[in-house]
């Protein structure tokens, strides 16, 4: 029976097909749901796209809907939506359609440049294509599907030695959502002289002279064309809408207090600076940005990303959305999409109880979680303290401890034989 299993889910023609029919299942759920619960299957943050999309069909600014913090293009995609009945639910299933690329995007890496063959390759993704969690968000509503598409179509590019097309992706994805900027330097640092097949420094070379040498074509090449596009979709942004779209799509981030659905421990901390009656001018939840970005963009991607590319960008993203002060459900996804590259190599397979019990916790932790804000926010019952924050500590101290694993097994690793393979006639 498993070996049944495990050579049909071997097959593109038996996955693809599969991950297609989970999606279409749960947007027709959905729609059951919605029409006869009252807890909605629909995630509150697609009504606030769609409406948005409603202000622009009209020739209206998509901020005109309260809480729309994204992109302006993000509405631009969903203005079909705006034409009613059965094309409300066209961005859910775009959303799900950037799942399934995503998934065919895992596939081309892991056989191209992590050596595997298609069977292989076809079960890891399932990691991503089958993941009723990961299909269940994106048929809810949520964009992260096609994030997930710009950030694989990013490490693609990367390691293809693309460099004009990463550029264009990673100044892009940083506009369309702000944390892909912590990428940029894993990339640069793996984009060395040794893997470019350029002359390498020697040690005789003062400091300066190899930091000189350490800034090779395709590095500065990376750095200003994902500089420019990104400055040229915010200019064209800023240009069409004004202030209002730096205030709601990036000024808002800064102060932004989203308690609500949020795993984080600083959210009592966030709940109690959200209330008007609020006094206290020491907001500690405006520190989180200091051990995240430390991590996330420098330490990690200093110290790993010239051993795997793929394992990097997945220990980077865990440590932005475990150390965020605002931690939701989507946001898990941001690192999910990464894990095929991971768990080929890591402990938590070759060690079957490691990655069970890291499986259990992790579920478990936003289990316990789960039911403190379903008491909270469907019962009504007041229960910040204690639970609601110990389950959040519990969650974020269980996230730390599978982030040093994951740091560990990273560290350990050797670059892959095709990584390490180079394209003399793509170096200039």
């Amino acid at each position: 029976m498993a070996s049944a299993i495990t050579q049909y889910l071997s097959s593109p023609r038996v996955v693809f097909p599969a991950a297609v029919l989970l999606r279409a299942a749960l947007l027709v759920y959905g729609t059951f749901q919605d029409a006869h619960s009252p807890v909605k299957y629909t995630d509150i943050d697609y009504f606030v796209f769609t409406d948005a999309a409603r202000y622009v069909s009209r020739g209206q600014s998509p901020y005109q809907r309260d809480t729309y913090r994204y992109t302006p293009i993000l509405a631009w995609l969903l203005l079909p939506t705006a034409w009613g009945g059965w094309w409300f639910s066209f961005g859910k299933v775009l959303f799900a359609l950037g799942d399934i690329v995503a998934g065919w995007l895992t596939i081309l890496i892991l056989r191209n440049h992590y050596g595997m063959p298609m069977a292989r390759a076809v079960r890891f993704s399932c990691i991503w294509l089958l993941n009723p969690m990961v299909a269940t968000i994106s048929t809810r509503g949520s964009s992260e599907g096609l994030l997930g598409v710009i950030v694989l179509a990013l490490l693609w590019a990367v390691l293809e030695q693309r460099i004009m097309l990463a550029g264009v992706l990673l100044g892009f994805g940083v506009h369309f959502k702000i944390y892909p900027f912590i990428y940029a330097t894993s990339i640069i640092w793996w984009l060395d002289a040794a893997r470019l097949g350029l002359p390498t420094t020697h040690s005789t070379q003062s400091p300066i002279e190899k930091l000189i040498n350490h800034l090779n074509q395709r590095r500065i090449d990376l750095g200003a064309i994902s500089l420019i596009t990104f400055l040229v979709l915010n200019i064209a942004m800023h240009h069409i809408y004004g202030s209002e779209y730096l205030r709601h799509s990036w000024l808002h981030h800064f102060t932004r207090l989203d308690h609500r659905h949020n795993f984080s421990p600083y959210n009592i901390q966030l709940y109690l600076n959200s209330s008007p009656a609020a006094t206290s001018s020491l907001h500690l939840e405006s520190l989180a940005f200091i051990p995240q970005l430390f991590l996330s963009a420098i330490a990690i991607p200093l110290a790993l990303a010239k051993k795997d590319l793929g394992a990097t960008m997945l220990a980077q993203t865990f440590a932005f959305v475990t150390f965020n002060k605002v931690c939701t459900s989507q946001y898990f996804l941001w690192y999910l999409v990464f894990l095929p590259f991971y768990l080929p190599n890591s402990s938590l397979l070759s060690k079957p109880w490691l990655g069970m019990s890291a499986l259990v916790l992790w579920v478990a932790g936003q289990a316990f979680w789960l039911q403190q804000g379903y008491r909270l926010e469907m019962l009504g019952l007041s229960s910040f303290v204690p639970w609601l924050w110990l389950s959040s500590i519990l969650f974020f101290l269980i996230n730390c401890w599978i982030l040093g694993i994951v740091i560990s097994d990273v560290a350990s690793s050797h670059v892959s034989p095709s990584q390490r393979e180079m394209k003399v006639e793509e170096v200039g």
